[in-house]
């Protein structure tokens, strides 16, 4: 009987960690789904197979590594990954690059800013029309869609650097 208990118990404590596991990937399987609709575009395809290594990776300030990564980091190590072009490190450099756009003209690779704070800044990459990639600090890695209020209200620029 002790023994039936116990891998009762065990059996629980495995299905609950799996079942963490499953809506994580299922989270991921729901974004890359999201991209891969109606996607002819070359540059999607790039920023997706980056977004591949860097979802979920947890938000860090000054971070460069799978470990933790900040949001102008994780859009200098797409340019240059994806790319192959060496863009400026922090959000307030990349803000000057390229050439601004209107956000209604807004493509994928094109970079997007937002004034978050009086002095700070946050960044993103242009995936599809209304999804961007960037590094939340909530939630790490993730894809996000302009029209959310917080980014609507928050948007600052849109700047475009790829051809």
């Amino acid at each position: 009987m002790r023994l039936f208990l116990l891998s009762l118990a065990a059996l629980f404590l495995l299905s609950g960690c799996s079942s963490k596991k499953v809506s994580t990937v299922s989270a991921k399987t729901k974004a890359l789904t999201i991209l891969n609709e109606k996607n002819n575009s070359w540059i999607t395809n790039a920023i997706s197979q980056e977004y591949e290594k860097w979802s979920g990776v947890p938000y860090k300030y000054g971070g460069r590594t799978l470990n933790g990564i900040d949001c102008s980091s994780l859009i200098q190590i797409i340019y240059e990954d994806a790319f192959g072009l060496e863009i400026p490190r922090t959000t307030n450099n990349q803000a000057l690059i390229g050439h601004k756009i209107d956000k209604k003209s807004s493509r994928e690779g094109d970079l997007v800013f937002f004034k978050t704070g009086s002095k700070i800044r946050h960044s993103g990459i242009i995936i599809k029309k209304d999804k961007f990639v960037h590094s939340s600090s909530k939630h790490g890695v993730i894809i996000s869609s302009l029209n959310n209020p917080y980014w609507k209200e928050k948007y600052w620029q849109t700047r475009r650097i790829l051809p």
